[in-house]
């Protein structure tokens, strides 16, 4: 089963009175094991499309269906379940809990989800050591590096073993050689856990990492980066 699959997808945002399409008419299908880049220019629609994937908004014209679910139907609360269960997200900012240890960020997911305490506490433990961080559970964001702050994220992203992965500009607040030891993690963790992974990426060391290539331009996907550079 394809874990993402889109089908003339539009979506309009409206900024006082004037329309902007952020999405014209698109369709795509994400092929279920693999590590694909989402990239663009700024505006081109990129952002609009790894929300609709991960069912952080809902399209005006078309079919999203997400681990063989069509979502634009459903409830927000059904939505917000449906997210929680299947999806895991990685942001730039991180967005982890300064107050919460490494461990306790990668646990709250599974708190949220009732899972019983023998249970959340293999499951961080494997985590933490896929991740590198063994060590480091007692630390507090503010005690790690920014790639070690990312890992956490990873972690977190993976705790109740998602189907899908989003991560939005993974490395953009990480130096080149943080980065790249991220992207590698991440196909690592891609491999072993066979869990799909979507990024959306401005940079070209992500993109030439990537299984599968999304282009898009003016709210419309391109078939190469020949066509992406035109």
């Amino acid at each position: 089963m394809q874990p993402v699959s889109l089908r003339n997808v539009s979506k309009v945002y409206h900024l006082d009175a004037v329309e902007v399409a952020a999405l014209n008419a698109v369709s795509l299908d994400i092929e279920a094991g693999r590590f694909t880049v989402i990239s663009g220019p700024s505006g081109s629609g990129k952002t609009t499309l790894l929300n609709l994937i991960g069912c952080i908004d809902r399209p005006d014209r078309g079919e999203v269906v997400v681990a063989g679910q069509a979502v634009q139907a459903m409830t927000d609360d059904a939505l917000s379940d449906f997210r929680a269960r299947h999806i895991g997200f990685v942001f730039q900012n991180f967005n982890l809990l300064p107050v919460l240890s490494a461990y306790e960020n990668i646990e709250y997911p599974l708190l949220l989800g009732k899972v019983a305490p023998a249970e959340r506490r293999r499951r961080v433990r494997d985590l933490l050591d896929a991740v590198g961080l063994a060590e480091r559970g007692d630390s507090r964001p503010g005690q790690l590096s920014g790639g070690q702050r990312q890992r956490v994220a990873i972690a977190r992203a993976l705790v109740h073993a998602p189907a899908l992965v989003l991560a939005d500009e993974p490395t953009a607040n990480l130096d080149r050689q943080t980065g790249a030891s991220i992207i590698a993690l991440m196909h690592t963790l891609q491999q072993e856990r066979g869990v799909s992974i979507v990024v959306s990426s401005h940079d070209p060391h992500v993109q030439a990492a990537a299984d599968a290539s999304v282009f898009i331009r003016d709210g419309l996907i391109v078939a190469s980066k020949e066509e992406a550079a035109a």
